[in-house]
């Protein structure tokens, strides 16, 4: 059995190294994890121990197209070169008849490599398509840290060693990163170090964290508040650091005061004594990393608490102090790479998180899918597939599998996995990069995402040079100065590389200086320090918090273990006075759609508020989006996933 080096492109903290083993007749059999990779050191998650299995199950292996109405997964297979005119002919005439703004893009993370996920978009930057904000995620986060440092990096997890207290803030690595949570653990272990988690439910991370603190969802911010008015109030801040590196010092302390004991604790649901216990071990157990989640800024005001979070450490002389994601910190010129820098043609950018109120209405007769399953993920699914359903609304979609979201394309074609093909991959949390090299044959005739951009630019008249550019030239130019160990060369030769990363004292704010107080928020009409929005739940009403587990990558490696479970969590003083028992199958409601669920009975979520694995098939069909609203951030654009409010029918 030959074992080749390869590098897993997933939506994924982690970004791990992997070891593929391939037997005699080119069969993958197993995948594991390599310990060259100085952070993810061999340890593999459970989708990596399906991958040998995943990469041959519920495969599209041929185009297809569609012979049977929409929603069904009925095709026929047709020739690549049949399926090309088809599709290309539909984009040109969509382009010569309506213009480009009624052609949209739906790209995510699906596979994040360079070559497989932005190389490709040369085509749809060259035609000025539509293309989505990219919303969904994190981007509100990103934005709230971004008005106070000028940008969203902080420290990087392989130095939690290096910190006496690790709070995980809305976050749940022991599931969702799991290499950073033995990164954490090792830390405990070496160092004493202390952890602490904030988490509205009792997650896997905070059942075995030194101190677990449970505010009410959406109130974060008010924690964060009343911690840093503990620290003025008891000396604990740095004040040479202060009057050397920020801005607006005195404006944050008036609004932060305003935060009394009492307040801080009627508004949080924590007893004053639990936040001076946190607030304590902030001030005593330095220097400190906040680890900062992706998830819990899903909701109304969750590019506030991020914002109030990442604060703290400032207060105490730490620069950047926090992780949230350290792609900003990384110098990939991503939009060489992907055409926006060669061409001046104007495009749209619609927000992908109320992206079903436009398709919806027509606003699209061309939609391209890849890396991505848009009629699962994205929220207010009823709304969204009524569009895909449309008559005059053609879909594309290029994937390695089926997917909820071929069952509405009119073409399908097969892509392959990051198995099947070269790559680099650029990690959002740690800062090493090996090339990623292809362990199979590709499967069938799955063609690479950039075969078939390049074959669709030229049956439609798009000849612009910088499209059809050798991929792996384009891309070294786009890393000449990303790394700091080595060149893009010794990449290709096999070397693994440390990335450069951005000075944690760098800050490109308007003065160079943290910005306690944002004047460009204040400008945006948002509040200049930030503050708590609580989700407004009635009598009768349950706010349904949702987070990822370990055996699934968002709607991925369903195949391999079978569906996500449609299940929520209840606390037992709810399912008592509802009169609900253990796995009993409830309605969730509102007015966006419904779906039906079996009820897991646990006091890991406080009263009033739910649990459940996103993005579920419901027991009655319906996806968990059906019930997620539309709606937008007020920072950045962001879901509001964790805002969602339920009522139950049993």
């Amino acid at each position: 059995m030959r074992e080749i080096q390869t590098v897993c492109s997933r939506d994924c903290y982690d970004t791990c190294f992997m070891v593929a083993g391939v037997d005699e007749a080119g069969r993958l059999s197993t995948v594991k994890g390599d310990a060259e990779n100085p952070v993810t050191q061999g340890i593999s998650c459970p989708r990596c121990e399906k991958d040998a299995d995943r990469v041959y199950k519920n495969r599209v292996h041929f185009p297809q197209e569609r012979s049977a109405p929409k929603p069904a997964r009925q095709f026929r297979r047709f020739q690549w070169d049949h399926a090309l005119g088809r599709v290309s002919e539909r984009l040109k005439h969509t382009l010569d008849t309506r213009g480009p703004e009624n052609v949209l893009l739906l790209k995510y993370g699906g596979n994040t490599g360079l070559l497989a996920g932005t190389f490709p978009l040369r085509l749809w930057n060259a035609i000025g398509a539509t293309r989505t904000d990219h919303g969904i995620c994190s981007q509100s986060g990103h934005e709230g840290i971004r008005l106070h440092y000028g940008s969203s990096h902080g420290i990087q997890p392989e130095s939690l060693h290096e910190h006496n207290l690790i709070v995980f803030w809305g976050y749940n690595p022991a599931s969702s990163a799991p290499h950073i949570w033995h990164t954490a653990l090792r830390a405990r272990k070496q160092t004493n170090a202390r952890i602490v988690v904030i988490d509205a439910r009792k997650s896997e991370t905070a059942q075995r964290a030194d101190l677990w603190l449970q505010p009410k969802p959406g109130t974060d911010a008010a924690v964060a508040n009343g911690i840093a008015r503990y620290l003025m109030e008891n000396g604990l801040i740095d004040s040479g650091f202060i009057k050397e590196w920020t801005d607006g010092f005195s404006e944050y302390k008036k609004a932060v005061m305003k935060w009394t004991p009492e307040k801080v604790a009627a508004v949080s649901g924590i007893k004053w004594s639990e936040i001076e216990m946190l607030a304590s071990a902030y001030g005593e157990l330095r220097p400190s990393a906040t680890m900062i989640g992706v998830g819990f800024q899903k909701a109304h005001g969750g590019a506030d608490a991020v914002r109030a979070a990442s604060l703290l450490p400032a207060l105490l002389g730490q620069h950047r102090g926090f992780f949230y994601s350290s792609k900003m910190g990384f110098s990939v010129d991503r939009s060489s790479l992907s055409g926006q820098r060669q061409t001046e043609t104007p495009f749209k950018v619609a927000t992908q998180v109320s992206i079903a109120e436009d398709i919806s209405r027509g606003a699209f007769k061309f939609i391209y899918v890849f890396g991505m399953n848009p009629a699962v993920t994205l929220p207010n699914q009823n709304l969204l597939r009524q569009g895909f359903c449309r008559d005059d609304v053609f879909v594309v979609v290029h994937d390695t599998h089926w997917t909820e979201t071929t069952d509405f394309a009119d073409v399908v074609l097969p892509a392959q996995t990051y198995l099947e093909k070269e790559d680099v991959v650029i990690p959002w949390a740690h800062g090493f990069v090996r090339k990623s090299n292809r362990v199979i044959a590709p499967l069938e005739e799955s063609r690479h995402e950039i075969d078939v951009m390049t074959a669709m630019a030229h049956r439609i008249g798009v000849g612009q040079p910088w499209i059809h550019e050798d991929p792996w030239k384009a891309l070294e130019k786009a890393c000449e100065h990303s790394f700091s160990d080595g060149t893009f060369k010794d990449l290709l030769f096999g070397k693994t590389l440390r990335l450069k990363f951005a000075p944690l004292d760098s800050y490109p704010t308007t003065t160079g200086r943290i910005q306690f107080y944002s004047k460009e928020a204040e400008a945006k009409g948002h509040n200049p320090v930030p503050d708590a929005f609580p989700v407004d739940v009635e009598k009768g009403q349950f706010l349904i918090l949702n987070s990822s587990v370990p055996s699934y990558t968002h709607s991925q490696f369903q195949e391999c273990y079978g569906p996500i479970p449609p299940s929520i969590w209840i606390n037992p003083q709810d399912a008592g006075k509802l009169g609900i028992d253990d796995n009993q199958a409830v309605s969730l409601y509102n007015d966006t759609g419904h779906v039906a669920v079996r009820v897991k009975i646990t006091d890991h979520v406080p009263v009033g508020v739910l649990w459940a694995a996103h993005e579920f098939i419901g027991l009655d069909g319906n996806v968990h989006n059906s019930i997620t609203q539309s709606k937008t951030q007020r920072i950045g654009g962001g879901a509001i996933f964790n805002s969602t409010v339920v009522k139950i029918r049993s």
